[in-house]
């Protein structure tokens, strides 16, 4: 999963259970969307990120690939939530860098625990001093990774780098330069079928929670109610778990970014201004055409490099 390469012209391609996203920007250093696209996708096509009917998402990806005139473009794609792992690991402190990856290779599964076998991953070394060596690990298991960019390989794209949904959904927020590096943001993203929970520190994700919803949520502003005690409810297990199991009590979360492409997401953030004491915040609106339900493969066509640390 190559998160941080830098690549040349490409799209940028979200597949989610209900949907199918797009976007193309100009490069670097005005990276705005100039082509967006988005299909439907009947139920049960893809299900909690799993691919259930392979070929009929292959035949409904040849028709967008058609009217995206996409054939043979390089695609970046995002791998979904539920199979996506990010963790803090502490390494050996004398571990060379050169060592690390293979380091990671040998001992993820062995001495380092996952939740599944025969990981995809990537790292980033996020403190180093002589007593001490943190990575922010990602990882996926890599048949379902395969799994995504073969069906792509399928309709003629190239899978050229794979990415995480909450580094897609907190750049834009960076690009726009609503995010400082000593906020501790929790950021929330709210789908149709899901919530995904994120915190960031220093502009990285320290760890990510994924929460599923019930498919009859969307479906009026009533049955948004109930359902969203529970994901409140989570969100408080999440920002008190950060404040005093990472932060060790010395630090809380300072700020909630909501984002995602939920039918009520005005209400969502209605009822969160109304449940949480820190600032609730949307992106801002820009310049930029593009809606916001766009916004998440917007950040994966500003996927650069590292975010640079503005400490």
């Amino acid at each position: 999963m190559a998160l941080w390469r830098r690549t040349a012209k490409q799209a940028n391609i979200v597949l989610k259970d209900h949907v199918i996203r797009y976007v193309e920007a100009k490069p670097a250093p005005s990276p705005e969307a100039k082509r967006w696209g988005e299909r439907a996708l009947p139920p049960g096509i893809i299900r909690d990120g799993k691919i259930v009917d392979g070929e009929a998402l292959a035949m409904i990806l040849d028709e967008c690939v058609e009217e995206w005139k996409l054939d043979g473009r390089r695609i970046r794609f995002v791998v979904p939530d539920p199979f996506v792992l990010i963790r803090t690991l502490p390494l050996p402190p004398r571990l060379p860098e050169e060592e690390i990856r293979s380091y990671l290779f040998m001992e993820l599964g062995e001495s380092i625990p996952l939740p599944f076998a025969d990981p995809v991953f990537d790292y980033l070394i996020i403190d180093r001093t002589e007593e001490a060596l943190n990575v922010l690990l990602f990882a996926a298991p890599e048949e379902a990774v395969m799994e995504y960019a073969a069906v792509l390989e399928d309709v003629d794209l190239r899978p050229v780098a794979a990415d995480v949904s909450p580094l897609c959904a907190y750049r834009p927020f960076h690009h726009v330069g609503q995010a400082a590096a000593s906020d501790h943001i929790l950021l929330v993203q709210f789908d149709e079928s899901s919530v995904n929970f994120s915190v960031f520190h220093r502009h990285l994700p320290l760890f990510m929670r994924h929460l599923p919803l019930e498919a009859s949520q969307g479906e009026s502003a009533p049955g948004l109610v109930d359902p969203f005690i529970d994901v409140y409810k989570e969100m408080e297990r999440m920002m008190n778990f950060y404040s005093f199991s990472i932060q060790q009590g010395e630090q809380s979360i300072t700020r909630l970014f909501l984002a995602g492409d939920h039918p009520r997401l005005d209400d969502v953030f209605a009822a969160l201004v109304e449940q949480v004491d820190v600032p609730v915040e949307r992106l801002r609106p820009s310049l930029d055409p593009l809606p916001d339900r766009f916004h998440l493969a917007w950040g994966l066509a500003l996927k650069e490099g590292r975010i640079h640390d503005d400490r």
